[in-house]
This record gives structure tokens, sequence and C-alpha cells, in this order.
């Protein structure tokens, strides 16, 4: 796997927002000052990032055989923190709303470090 970013800098969200507002579908969500296009742009440089991080350190330590129990624990909370990161820029974009489920009234309680 590449451990090169695509989206390196500012510079290259602001090009994919760019060509992501010539897209009508995309830019029919904007309101106001809040342009979809930058906000889809956003979401997709911060998802490389802790895809990256997930994919690239969290899983690979996860794998090893020799991690103890706590260590383990601690991990899967941080790996849950990421996904939580991820959930965020899954929900943020009003292009991608479809995707989340109305929120019901049962809610799940997070585990706590030991």
């Amino acid at each position: 796997m590449s451990k090169e970013r695509i989206l390196k800098n500012v510079a290259e969200w602001e090009q994919l927002a760019e060509r992501l507002t010539k897209c009508p579908e995309v830019t029919r969500f904007d309101t106001g000052q809040e342009k979809e296009a930058w906000t889809l742009a956003h979401a997709f440089a911060d998802l490389e990032e802790s895809f990256r991080a997930f994919l690239d350190d969290q899983l690979p330590k996860l794998a090893r055989e020799d991690l103890e129990p706590e260590a383990m624990h601690d991990l899967l909370l941080d790996i849950g923190e990421e996904f939580r990161h991820i959930l965020y820029h899954i929900q943020d974009p009003k292009f991608y709303k479809y995707l989340t489920p109305e929120p019901s009234e049962a809610s799940t309680q997070a585990p706590k470090r030991a």
C-alpha cells in the first residue's frame, strides 16, 4: 500500500473542490457561504488521513501477536476514536446524508479506558 498522501495540502483540496463545483449534484447542496464542494474536499482529505492511520499504523499493531491485553484494549479505543472521526466526515457532507440512518432512541455506551 502506498503511504504517499493523495490530498497532501490545501492547494490540492482547492483543486478538488474546484472540480467538484462542476457537478450540479454537489452544488445543489450549497447554502449561503457553505459550499458543498469544499466540505467534500475537506472530508476526503481527512478521511484519507484517518484511513491511512488505521491501515498503516493501528491495524498492523493490532495484528501483532505480542500485544498485551491492556495495550490491545487501549489500541481498540484509539481505533474507535479514529472511526468516530471517519463517521463525522461521512455524516457531515449533505451529499452523503442518505448514508446516515435516522437516529434511534436506543443509545449505546462507548467502552471506557481501564
